[in-house]
């Protein structure tokens, strides 16, 4: 028996429903039943009964319930009480520019209010070179874009979410995301302002332009994201960019489609030094930045991101 599966059961008994405890928990409901189902499979007996209309506790469900609900009222405690030793100690974390631009002030207040000793330093740079920061260990934890980038000996890279991509111009009077979305080969004639082949996004674009045999009028390289969205305001192009780069003051007024290619995102990965190299504050901000993430993601706070199950 896990503790997840308590959390599971009691979600499910709350919500009297499956799917709307599985948007809760950010899960699939599918997943979710499975997890209930051994459960019940373990202690030989039917915890909820399944209906058209959602779930309710059988007698045995709604007893072990008042349990479940209780132990975690406990554990949950327990988890205060550590928190309450205070883990103190500097921690640093590697971000994109666009990553950085959605993630980092949610992060840096919750880390002040939860964590208040623990010294947070944010690192912001192109992926790659974020990548060979922490092969040299001199960050803890980034949030990467290429798996292949994360190379070193036993390192730890999970998959974070997907990013759509968006093509973004000069403002055309209409704000918000316009409904109509274009593919890569619509954009061959186009004034594109674009990082330079080294930036992760870069690559990934190159690889999905030449799978359609398309090659893109690229009139500017830059690696600044600020800078690239100032040029695309002045009117001098457009760029292709993940959604969060939309979540800068910068980006207010400008035109904005979705790339509707299939192979159009961007994987983030979220890398760090291998488990035993971490300090028990790096793990805390490692957790806290998933919890971050998640919910950003799931009150549509990040445009055009999907969380990875896993």
């Amino acid at each position: 028996m896990e503790l997840r599966q308590l959390r599971y059961l009691v979600a499910a008994v709350e919500c009297g429903s499956l799917g709307k405890a599985a948007a809760q928990l950010g899960m699939a409901t599918s997943a979710l039943s499975q997890q209930i189902s051994r459960l019940e499979t373990e202690l030989s007996t039917r915890l909820l009964v399944r209906g058209a209309a959602g779930v309710t506790p059988t007698d045995a469900g709604a007893a072990f319930c008042r349990h479940a609900t209780l132990a975690l009222r406990h554990v949950d405690a327990a988890a205060t009480a550590a928190q309450g030793a205070r883990l103190s100690g500097a921690v640093s974390l590697g971000l994109a520019p666009t990553t950085a631009s959605v993630v980092a002030l949610p992060l840096i207040e919750t880390m002040a209010q939860r964590y208040p000793n623990i010294r947070l330093q944010l690192v912001e740079g192109m992926s790659g070179h974020l990548a060979g920061m922490l092969k040299l260990r001199q960050i803890d934890l980034a949030v990467l874009f290429n798996a292949r980038s994360v190379t070193f000996a036993k390192s730890e890279a999970i998959p974070l979410l997907d990013e759509a991509l968006f093509l973004i111009g000069p403002p055309d009077g209409r704000d918000g995301v316009h409904a109509e979305p274009i593919s890569l080969a619509e954009l061959s004639g186009l004034p594109l302002i674009l990082p330079s082949r080294g930036h992760g996004l870069r690559t990934s674009l190159d690889h999905s332009f030449d799978a359609i045999r398309v090659t893109p009028h690229v009139v500017m390289e830059i690696d600044s994201l600020s800078v690239i969205m100032e040029a695309v305001s002045a009117g001098l192009g457009y760029t292709i960019q993940p959604g969060a780069a939309l979540a800068r003051s910068s980006a207010a007024g400008l035109a904005v489609r979705a790339v509707c290619d299939a192979g159009a995102h961007r994987t983030n990965l979220l890398a760090s030094l291998p488990e035993h190299e971490l300090s028990p504050a790096a793990l805390a901000v490692r957790a806290q930045l998933r919890k971050v993430v998640g919910g950003l993601v799931r009150e549509g706070r990040w445009l055009g991101a999907t969380l990875h199950e896993s």
